[in-house]
Formats: structure tokens, sequence, C-alpha cells
């Protein structure tokens, strides 16, 4: 990769706490442009609260969060909303709205960000839908969805606004095998389509093998391994060598 490529993100010296505990120690990390991350280690190592915090969902205690240069950390919520307009989120449940149909849902974020003509957003509405392969679910409720289709219309709404950055947090939770095999794929055919940045929370080692570009590995709130999923597994970690042989610690 040229050295001339900058990060989509850059995290330097997080830390993360919950009152006087610490989660996160000093983590220090780059997210490349077009590459799937995917943040992994052990229940309770912090991945999900990594997450959160570049998000800001949970403020950190200290250290800085950049999006696309631009440290995110000082900038007021009206600035911060332009940054999160050019990213998108699937929740672990999907978080779809069970009152409303998919095409509701979808149209949320095209609603609350855009002024776009009722048309235009009608057709957007549609092409999203069809590109996670639910255009026959258009008006379906949540409640009628298996758990995959749940997924993908969340994804559908994820996609609404042509983000640069996807985060994903425990896509694969809950589904069965071919169901999460066809899920990776369809993120990594969107991937290729929208150009997207792609950073995935997970512990599906099926997944992570699937759609990994880059891993990082934490385990207890440190970051031990940022780098290739191969040489991640040739690298002689203990830590990473048994969650690798039987997926958990």
């Amino acid at each position: 990769m040229s050295k001339n490529i900058q990060p989509v993100i850059s995290v330097n010296n997080l830390v993360a706490r919950y009152g006087e505990l610490t989660i996160l120690d000093g983590i220090t990390v780059d997210i490349m442009p077009n590459e799937v991350t995917v943040i992994l280690g052990g229940s309770g190592c912090g991945k999900t609260t990594l997450l959160k915090n570049i998000l800001r969902l949970y403020e950190p205690y200290s250290g800085s969060v950049r999006f696309w240069g631009e440290d995110v950390l000082t900038m007021d919520e009206i600035e911060f909303a332009s940054i999160l307009k050019r990213t998108g989120m699937l929740f672990q449940n999907g978080a779809l709205l069970n009152s409303i149909d998919l095409y509701e849902n979808v149209s949320i974020p095209l609603e609350l960000h855009t002024k776009l003509p009722k048309e235009i957003i009608d057709r957007i509405i549609r092409v999203k839908l069809q590109l996670v392969g639910l255009s026959h679910a258009v008006h379906r409720y949540p409640s009628e969805l298996s758990g995959g289709m749940k997924k993908r219309a969340a994804l559908a709404r994820a996609i609404a606004l042509d983000p640069q950055i996807l985060f994903c947090d425990e896509p694969s939770a809950g589904l069965d095998p071919l169901t999460s095999a066809a899920l990776d794929e369809l993120i990594l055919d969107l991937k290729k389509q929208l150009q997207m940045s792609i950073v995935i929370v997970t512990h599906e080692l099926a997944s992570i093998h699937r759609i990994a570009d880059k891993i990082i590995f934490l385990d207890a709130g440190k970051m031990l391994y940022n780098g290739t999923l191969e040489a991640a597994k040739n690298a002689g970690i203990p830590q990473i060598d048994t969650f690798f042989r039987v997926g958990k610690f």
C-alpha cells in the first residue's frame, strides 16, 4: 500500500474507563481505506467498547480519535453529526423498529439527514433493499422476517446514505453457519460496490477468515496485535494462538 494513502480513522493512546475501572488502556491504531478491519479478542476484552468510543457513543477518558484527519473528540454535536453522516452502523440485534415496515425503516436516515425529493428517496430505498436481496419484502414488518433477513434489512438501512465507513457489531450473532456465510459475502460485495472501509467486531472464527483484511486483537484492554490475519497466526502470541485454536478463552 502506498505511503501516501491516509487512514480513514486514527486512534491515538485511547483510554476508556467505567468509573474507576479501565476498560481500554492506550489503544493506538489506524484504520485504512477500502479494507475490512476486524476487532477481536476474548469476551470482555473491550471490543465493543472500542467501537463505541470511536463513535462517541461513550466519551473516551483520554486520547484522540480522528476521522479523515479531523479530531472528533473536540467537535460539538453538530460538527460530529456531519462526520457521522459519512458512516453507517449495523447493530448487533439489527435495531429495526418493529412498528414500521422495511421501507420505512430504511427511509429513516434519508428523511433525517437529507432534503431529497420523495421520489428520489423512494428510488434509493428500493435500490438498497434490492442490493441486500429484499426487493420482495419492501413492505414486510421485522416480525415477519427471519434472523438473516433482519440483518440484511438493517444493512440496507446502514448503507442508505452511501457511507464511506461501515461499522458492524457482531453481524453474525445468532445466525446459522450458512446464513452467516451469506451475510459475510453480502458485506464483501457491498464493500466493493460502494468502496467502503469496514470495521467489524466479531468473535466468529469462520467470519474472521472470510472477511478480514486486517485484525486488531485486544486482550484485557490492551492491543496485542494489529496487522494481517495470516501474520497474526504466525506471530507466536499465546493469546492469539489460543483464540484461533478454540475460538474463545
